[in-house]
């Protein structure tokens, strides 16, 4: 029985150390300490933060004016106290609270240095008057040597280039005059005997024409042009030849003209009394408001006989391959009756002028160039 009451006590004994120790344990400490600056004064007025192993905030308070602080009821465990003065710097420290609370004692505050790079001091930045110890760019000679070999091929193939692009567009120019002959020279010289002449006036007087063409420079005599038309061709408009072939390329022949055609079989020319209708002066060119191109002109019968239904045909090259067309238009002349009843105004007497004007519509289509004949009747 004796036995059975000491066991009793020992355990009880036991259960008593165990829960004390528990408790002991558990109960919350008391966390202080002083907060000093480098000189040994105590800082008021700073902020103490205790934090726990997962960075939250577990107590906080504010030093005296003797720099002390006092963090209560701090459970046990691992912890980081840490306080910022400022100017007088600032500390992070870590705290562990177990069975005793914690006294820190005097904590000096100092300013943490800023891992910032420092040019050592016995480098200097080269100047134009650094001393020979001060470090320079060495500059490798075979490199700058390369760059300057590449740098001048470069300008080399440059300036190369450009004059094979001004040649090539020499050679386009040339194959364009060759091509089409309107391209550099507007002016077409239709002569008596039926040949045409294109080239640039350069110089003319009472007696002679001096023309430059693909051939040379020519000396027209001025009795033996019939008339001198301007043909003014856009690039557009002339027709386009391959490269392929332009070497060997020639303009197809230009049309010849028909002879004027007159109706009245009893006409020869070689009387003196018969009609003869020409141009006087030049036709004129002009555009109206709608884009239709407008030729005017007057004819004059210097022959002896009356001259009945005087036309103008003209004849426009569409293009270099030969294809014309014609359009016709009558004299405003007298009016005259003839015997069967019909009335005519296109009737030029001897000695009189009439003026024509023909309309080429807009629809009608570029052309590179014309030619006219004059012509009529004659009735007893």
């Amino acid at each position: 029985m004796a036995k059975k009451s000491i066991l009793n006590k020992v355990f009880i004994g036991v259960l008593i150390t165990l829960f004390s120790s528990v408790l002991f344990a558990q109960k919350p400490r008391t966390v202080s300490g002083t907060l000093i600056n480098s000189d040994g004064d105590g800082l008021k007025g700073i902020t103490v933060l205790l934090l726990s192993e997962d960075g939250t905030e577990a107590n906080r308070d504010e030093t005296s004016k003797k720099g002390d602080f006092k963090l209560k009821k701090i459970p046990p465990g691992n912890y980081t106290l840490e306080a910022d003065g400022g100017e007088a710097g600032k500390v992070s420290s870590p705290v562990e609270v177990s069975k005793k609370n914690v006294k820190l004692g005097d904590i000096s505050l100092a300013n943490e240095v800023v891992d910032t790079p420092k040019v050592p001091e016995s480098i200097e930045v080269p100047t134009q008057d650094s001393t020979p110890d001060a470090i320079a760019f060495q500059p490798d000679a075979g490199k700058d040597y390369i760059l300057n070999e590449l740098s001048f091929e470069i300008k080399k193939m440059t300036a190369e280039l450009k004059y094979l692009n001004e040649e090539i567009e020499n050679l386009k120019a040339l194959s364009k005059m060759w091509v089409n002959p309107l391209a550099i020279y507007s002016k077409e010289i239709i002569m008596k005997n039926g040949s045409t002449v294109f080239g640039k006036i350069v110089y003319q007087d009472e007696e002679s024409i001096k023309v430059e063409s693909l051939v040379g420079y020519l000396i027209i005599n001025r009795q033996d042009v019939v008339r001198i038309v301007d043909n003014v061709v856009t690039e557009e408009q002339a027709e386009y030849v391959p490269e392929q072939v332009r070497d060997s390329y020639t303009p197809p022949p230009m049309p010849k003209l028909a002879e004027p055609q007159y109706t009245s079989s009893e006409r020869e020319t070689s009387n003196k009394y018969s009609a003869n209708c020409v141009l006087m002066g030049n036709i004129s060119e002009k555009k109206d408001a709608q884009g239709n191109i407008v030729f005017n002109g007057e004819i004059k019968n210097i022959g002896g006989r009356r001259s009945d239904f005087v036309k103008v045909d003209f004849v426009f090259r569409k293009n270099w391959s030969g294809e014309t067309k014609t359009l016709t238009t009558f004299v405003r002349g007298g009016y005259h009756t003839f015997d069967s009843g019909i009335t005519t105004d296109a009737t030029l007497l001897p000695g009189a002028t009439g003026a024509f004007e023909l309309y080429v519509p807009h629809d009608f289509g570029s052309f590179i160039g014309y030619s006219y004949v004059v012509d009529w009747e004659e009735y007893e």
